[in-house]
């Protein structure tokens, strides 16, 4: 159902953006980052946000949506249009969005003081790469593997990269992204993509397929991976990477590639398998 979309024109380089959709499903414990119970600070392009205001509602006999832009200086420059649920518009907000996927840290590695550490989308990239690599599987879909790698930490575009360290239960963890989600598909629009984005996060959080079991193999393996590297690259030990992920391995190719990159690890530090 697309409930929200923004005008390109807009977009400045101090300007962010509130989405406040008609959106039914929100709970009054919604977690602080969001500005309110219906809405979405959109920073685009700067750090400290300017707030645009943006109150839509679609009309029931169509595809359109009537949207009031108001202005964070209290002025109201007040502008209505009707745009199409499927816009370029909403699409290119969306993206913006995801702009945020690409520079924001990983922070396992942050934590350990890794310099110029990957990206959450790098992370997901190279998993999409595991998953176009990977041989055929019986029953697997591997092109849903690869979506399934694209978007299992989209929402990571709102909540940041949430880890153990932070001391947050994993539902609550769940519950943020969720939140999340539903706000950058309203974002988009709504409609067949945004529900497959949904359908595809859904099943890799539940682990509810297959295809789920391979990419959480996927990710796994991505991380120790990269853990690897970054031994070589920075003279580090990063074996709580390898401790955490032992014996978690669900699928065959996952077990072999963790136990390739475990096998190269011990040979170049000389233990013993």
């Amino acid at each position: 159902m697309g409930l929200t979309t923004m005008a390109t024109n807009h977009f400045t380089s101090s300007s962010s953006f509130t989405v406040t959709p008609n959106f039914q499903t929100r709970s009054s414990s919604s977690p602080s980052f969001l500005s309110r119970i219906s809405s979405l600070k959109l920073d685009l392009y700067k750090d400290a946000p300017k707030i645009l205001a943006i109150r839509c509602c679609q009309n029931r006999n169509s595809d359109s949506i009537s949207a009031s832009f108001t202005g964070d200086d209290g002025v109201g420059s007040k502008k209505s249009s009707s745009v199409s649920s499927s816009s370029s518009s909403s699409a290119i907000d969306f993206l913006t969005l995801c702009h945020r996927l690409k520079t924001t840290k990983r922070k396992g590695w942050v934590n350990h003081g890794i310099k110029g550490p990957e990206s959450i989308a790098d992370h997901m990239y190279r998993m999409a790469i595991m998953a176009l690599i990977a041989g055929d599987l019986p029953g697997v879909n591997r092109e849903r593997c690869i979506k399934i790698a694209i978007v299992h930490d989209i929402a990571e575009a709102i909540v940041g990269d949430i880890t153990p360290s932070d001391g947050i239960p994993k539902a609550e963890k769940s519950r943020r992204e969720q939140a999340a989600l539903n706000e950058m598909c309203v974002l988009l629009g709504g409609g067949l993509r945004a529900d497959e984005i949904q359908e595809l996060w859904t099943e890799y959080e539940n682990n509810a397929s297959i295809e789920a079991n391979l990419v959480k193999d996927f990710d796994k393996v991505e991380m120790i991976l990269q853990a690897l590297e970054y031994e070589m690259e920075h003279g580090k030990v990063l074996d709580e990477f390898f401790l955490s992920t032992a014996g978690k391995f669900q699928t065959e190719i996952g077990k072999s590639w963790a136990a390739e990159i475990i096998s190269r690890r011990n040979s170049r530090s000389g233990k013993n398998v």
